[in-house]
């Protein structure tokens, strides 16, 4: 007898009518078929479109769907109707015999956990910033403007001040007729046909350990490509320093951007403005200033100290005594809790009635501060006492929400860690810190649900993915990072441009695999992926992971997995 394959996965799933010995011979097909969910449940309007998701993913042979639903995060303060709302997604999967897999612990994207508080973000360290008195405020001193960029000099269309320049009169022009302030802007615009890079880029001093901000105003028309624009500093060693996505639109008027960067221990970047494989339209950059501006999204926590200090004696100042107390009452807050602006006005050091420290004295002043990548990613720290108890208490919410038999660990593309203080003093390497957070969280689980069956994304314990040295603006190597991970944990690969190295490496260490496929691509692509590793133990199954919330291709990527044999 042979099943047509568009309905292997649903004879599986339901066993109607299909002698034992059909079964059998299916066995190897996947035996976790999941489907990745982002839904936010406590808006009731998703439901039906929810619904009509699973109903179509059960009929396909799907038999779990891992939720991440940010609300997870913070049920303590979510509204009635969200319990009823999830009570009414866990009985449809219930219903069409569709495990329910609770995304928990969130780290690397931890807006979820920082909605309890922004001061558990992983934060980096500026230290002994010389600061000098003026009355009751001290500030930086030498707070010069380190870039201007206003391209009011130019010979040509070649400007003054920049150390490179890409294509001047071709691709980058001085224009006299748009501009933002003074007489000239920088254009960029290619002739029809040609793309390349279009930037500017500079040579600077910094001070290590050092916390600066620069900012541009941009103005677009029909300009293709907006999402291309990058402004950033780079280490003489090639180290990007700033993650942050400008966010300039195709059509836009003069709008200021900003990005914020720590110098590390580096006493020279070099800052780059411009766009990379530019298209068409036109863009135009002015008023570019590059600036050292400390305690922007200052971060204060027990591991991550705040010290002012006397310049030129070893007296350290008490807060709350010779100063107020300092905090950023912006961290965290925009649009809302737990999410992260790139800039914003930083807060000011004020001394105390009665303070020790004098106006006119030097000091020196040390602290961290929160770095956003991307489009305002901000990872929690991997070891404050603070964190888990927040995912402790998370984890008990949503089991007795659910009542799962599986979780799924989020740790996922963690760009910032191991700066803390306690974590530096430690010895122990990112990868160590890395996986010494696993431990505590699969304890926390099982503390709760000693039964439970756990999965986890694979990048940041795979040595071929991101499981590496100097990952992003994560401090070392994480290398070791696997070592966190129990035999048991189901590990969901996502590593689909090195499956050569990816499933070999988890398969030699014992553990099942999933394989995150689709990501909004050709849904045939998950054959060659199964194929590579057809011959290893433990592959045992496919998940369905769109990033756009599209279920087009649901049925499409059923058929073109169950086409293939997993078990060697």
């Amino acid at each position: 007898m042979t099943i047509p394959k568009h309905v292997r996965w649903a004879c599986l799933a339901f066993a109607v009518s299909i002698p034992m010995h059909v079964l059998a011979a299916q066995a190897a097909e996947p035996e976790f078929r999941w489907v990745y969910l982002q839904q936010n449940l406590q808006v009731t309007e998703n439901l039906p479109k929810i619904e009509a998701m699973l109903r179509r993913a059960a009929g396909a042979g799907y038999n779990g769907v891992v939720l991440a639903d940010y609300k997870l995060n913070i049920l303590d303060r979510v509204p009635d109707h969200y319990f009823k709302n999830a009570a009414r997604f866990r009985d449809l999967c219930r219903e069409l015999k569709l495990e329910v897999i609770p995304a928990v612990c969130s780290f690397g994207y931890s807006a979820g956990i920082l909605a309890h508080d922004p001061n558990l973000a992983e934060a980096m360290p500026v230290r002994q910033i010389p600061f000098v008195v003026h009355g009751d405020v001290a500030k930086l001193v030498d707070g010069g403007t380190l870039v201007t960029g206003d391209f009011e000099e130019h010979h040509g269309h070649a400007f003054s001040g920049w150390n490179f320049q890409d294509e001047p009169g071709a691709g980058t022009f001085a224009d006299g007729a748009v501009r933002h302030g003074g007489q000239s802007s920088m254009r960029i615009e290619n002739p029809p046909g040609i793309r390349g890079n279009r930037r500017v880029s500079k040579l600077v001093r910094v001070r290590p350990w050092g916390q600066y901000h620069a900012s541009a105003w941009i103005r677009t028309a029909g300009f293709e490509s907006a999402g291309s624009t990058r402004m950033f500093a780079m280490s003489p060693a090639g180290r990007v320093l700033s993650h942050s996505n400008l966010g300039v639109r195709r059509d836009q008027e003069w709008t200021e951007h900003h990005i914020v960067f720590n110098s590390l221990d580096h006493r020279e970047v070099r800052f780059y403005l411009g766009v990379w494989d530019c298209g068409g339209g036109k863009l135009w950059i002015d008023d570019v200033r590059l600036v050292e501006e400390p305690l922007v999204n200052l971060v204060r926590r027990p591991g991550c100290p705040l010290l002012v200090q006397d310049a030129d004696g070893p007296t350290t100042y008490v807060e709350g005594r010779d100063f107020a107390e300092l905090r950023d009452p912006q961290l965290g807050t925009t649009p809302w809790k737990g999410e992260f602006d790139v800039y914003h006005e930083p807060p000011v050091l004020r001394l105390s009635p009665g303070s020790r420290i004098r106006d006119g004295q030097h000091l020196h002043v040390s602290y961290y501060h929160a770095v956003t990548i991307y489009d305002g990613q901000v990872p929690c720290s991997l070891s404050e006492p603070r964190v888990f108890e927040v995912v402790e208490d998370q984890v008990r919410r949503v089991e007795e929400l659910f009542r799962p038999g599986s979780y799924f660990l989020s740790h996922d593309e963690i760009r910032v860690a191991g700066w803390s203080e306690p974590e530096r003093q430690s010895g122990r390497t990112a990868g160590q810190q890395l996986a010494d957070n696993v431990r505590r969280c699969v304890e926390i689980i099982r503390r709760i649900n000693p039964k439970a069956r756990l999965c986890i994304w694979s990048d940041m314990f795979d040595p071929s993915h991101n499981a590496v040295k100097d990952f992003y603006l994560v401090n070392g190597d994480l290398a070791g990072s696997w070592e966190g991970l129990p035999r048991d944990m189901i590990v969901v690969n996502w590593n689909s441009g090195k499956p050569e190295q990816s499933l070999p490496f988890f398969a030699q260490r014992g553990h099942l695999q999933v394989l995150a496929g689709y990501y909004d691509g050709p849904p045939d692509r998950i054959r060659d992926w199964l194929a590579a590793g057809r011959n290893l133990n433990g592959l045992r199954g496919v998940m369905y992971t769109t990033w756009r919330g599209d279920f087009s291709q649901l049925e499409a990527f059923a058929e073109q997995a169950a086409d293939s044999n997993l078990r060697k």
